[in-house]
């Protein structure tokens, strides 16, 4: 292989997975499988290994934001990062990552700020209130919407 081919398919993205609790490790996958990339479930434990050879599992130790530090320090430019985390998403907005949450929600430089803040705000409300918050279910629209924009997504990095 040439040192040119080389390097593209180093600058190759790949899709680095907050896998605890994710519900779109499967689409996740087909999408990886589609363009042979590489697929990174990062997780403290608990997930079934994928046969498939493009995905690889990092078991992380069971701390806090273990996985979420893990992905933040391994990412680069161009990866694609699935994940609820809003921290976590603006550490990789920072590095040049692309970030979805698992409902197709993509976090940019633009909304990033103000889920911060809303974020911290629910934070103050449920210590004010002794509430917790709900989060609406998961579901098959949430689950499609994914799967596009990881679709639509994973092309943009790819032109890059």
């Amino acid at each position: 292989m040439s040192e040119n081919t080389s390097n593209k398919a180093a600058m190759r993205p790949r899709i680095l997975v907050d896998a605890d609790a994710c519900p779109v490790k499967a689409e996740c996958e087909r999408v990886a499988e589609r363009h042979r990339l590489e697929m990174i479930m990062v997780s403290n434990g608990g997930i079934r290994p994928s046969r498939n050879p493009l995905v690889r599992i990092v078991i992380v130790p069971p701390e806090p934001d273990a996985a979420d530090d893990w992905i933040a320090e391994n990412a680069v430019k161009n990866d694609v990062i699935v994940t609820n985390d809003i921290p976590l998403a603006s550490r990789g907005l920072e590095i040049g990552a692309r970030v979805l949450r698992p409902n197709g929600q993509e976090f940019t430089e633009a909304n990033i700020g103000n889920a911060l803040a809303g974020r911290e705000i629910a934070a103050h409300m449920r210590e004010v209130t002794g509430e917790q918050g709900r989060n609406a279910g998961f579901t098959q629209k949430d689950r499609s919407k994914f799967s596009n924009m990881l679709e639509v997504t994973i092309q943009a990095a790819l032109r890059r």
